[in-house]
C-alpha cells in the first residue's frame, strides 16, 4: 500500500499538500518492484516457514518485471541469475563486492510480522533474504532491523508500544557502520518535524540502506499508531517516497491493521480499493517443504 501510493508523486502534477488534506491521488495506484519483491518473500514464507535462498533467487529472477522500477544493478544480477548464473555468485559481484542498497530493507516488513513471536528468527531470515540480491552488511543489517521492527511491531498490537521501545527493539542486531549510526541518531529525533529527520538521516534518494533504514524507523516509531500520517510523512520527505513508505507502512500496518479503531489509525479502506490488486501468486495455497 505504502509502495503504490508513494510511487505515486514520481507522477507530474501529484500534490503532497492535497495529501496533507486528505485527498489522495486519483485511483489506480499501481505498485513497483518492491511489492513485486515483497510478495516473493511473503509467499516463500508463507510456503516453506523459513527462506530458502535458492529458490527465493529463484521466484525473484523469474518474476522480475524491469518497468516496475528495478535498480539497474538488480535487473543485471536478477537476469544473471536467470541465466544460470549461481545467486551468490552475482549479487556478490554486484558493485565490486555486493550492494549496500536499499531493496534488501523495502521487501522484508511481511517476514518482519511473520515471525512477530520470535526477533530472533526474524533477524536470522531477514538476513537470508537480503543475502540473495545485497550482500554488503549495510543492507544485510538494514533488512534484519526492519523486519524486527515489523516483528516488535506486530508483536505489541494488543499491549501498545512507545517510539523509544520500537527504536530499542532493534539495538541487539545493529552492527557497527554508518546505518547502526543513523538508528542511534533517529533516537534523539524522536519529537521532531519529519523534514528535520528526513534532512538529519536521510531519505532514501542515495537509495542505499544507511540513508533509508534510519528515517524509515524514525518515521515508524513516531506514527506507530497512524497508518495514513506515517506514510504522508514519507512522501512529505520526498526522495526515494516509493520505497521509504513501503518500509514505513510495512511496519506500522503490523500493529494498526486495517480500518480505525480508538486511537488507532490502519490502512484505509478507500486507500485499498484504489491500490492495484496484488499479483494472484502472493498467496501461496499449499505447504511447499511438503510439495513433490
Amino acid at each position: 500500500m505504502g509502495d503504490a501510493l508513494g510511487a505515486q508523486f514520481f507522477v507530474p502534477g501529484r500534490s503532497v499538500p492535497d495529501l496533507l488534506a486528505g485527498r489522495p491521488p486519483a485511483a489506480p495506484w499501481p505498485w513497483t518492484d518492491d511489492t513485486e519483491m515483497a510478495c516473493s518473500v511473503y509467499s516463500e514464507i508463507r510456503g516453506r516457514g523459513r527462506i530458502d535462498q535458492d529458490a527465493l533467487a529463484a521466484v525473484f529472477a523469474d518474476r522480475c518485471e524491469p518497468y516496475r522500477g528495478y535498480g539497474a544493478g538488480t535487473v543485471v544480477v536478477l537476469h544473471e541469475i536467470r541465466d544460470g548464473r549461481p545467486w551468490a555468485e552475482a549479487a556478490g559481484a554486484a558493485f565490486g563486492g555486493g550492494s549496500w542498497g536499499n531493496g534488501a530493507a523495502m521487501r522484508v516488513a511481511p517476514l518482519g510480522a511473520y515471525f512477530a513471536d520470535d526477533p530472533d528468527r526474524a533477524a536470522t531470515e531477514a538476513a537470508l533474504s537480503a543475502e540473495v540480491t545485497h550482500r554488503h552488511p549495510e543492507a544485510i543489517v538494514g533488512a534484519m532491523v526492519i523486519a524486527v521492527a515489523a516483528a516488535h511491531a506486530a508483536a505489541t498490537r494488543e499491549t501498545g508500544c512507545t517510539p523509544i521501545e520500537l527504536l530499542r527493539s532493534v539495538e541487539p542486531y545493529l552492527v557497527d557502520g554508518r546505518t547502526a549510526d543513523g538508528i542511534r541518531r533517529a533516537r534523539k529525533l524522536l519529537g521532531r518535524p519529519a523534514a528535520e529527520a528526513a534532512y538529519e538521516l536521510g531519505n532514501g534518494a542515495a537509495v542505499s540502506a544507511q540513508d533509508t533504514v534510519p528515517f524509515t524507523l524514525w518515521a515508524a516509531a513516531t506514527f506507530l499508531t497512524d497508518y495514513p500520517a506515517a506514510i504522508t510523512a514519507c512522501v512529505e520527505a520526498g526522495g526515494d517516497a516509493d520505497t521509504t513508505a513501503a518500509i514505513v507502512g510495512g511496519i506500522v500496518a503490523a500493529h494498526t491493521g486495517i480500518g480505525h479503531q480508538p486511537n488507532i489509525r490502519g490502512i484505509p479502506e478507500q486507500w485499498l480499493a484504489a491500490r492495484e490488486p496484488l499479483p494472484p501468486w502472493s498467496t501461496p495455497t499449499e505447504n511447499l517443504e511438503s510439495a513433490p
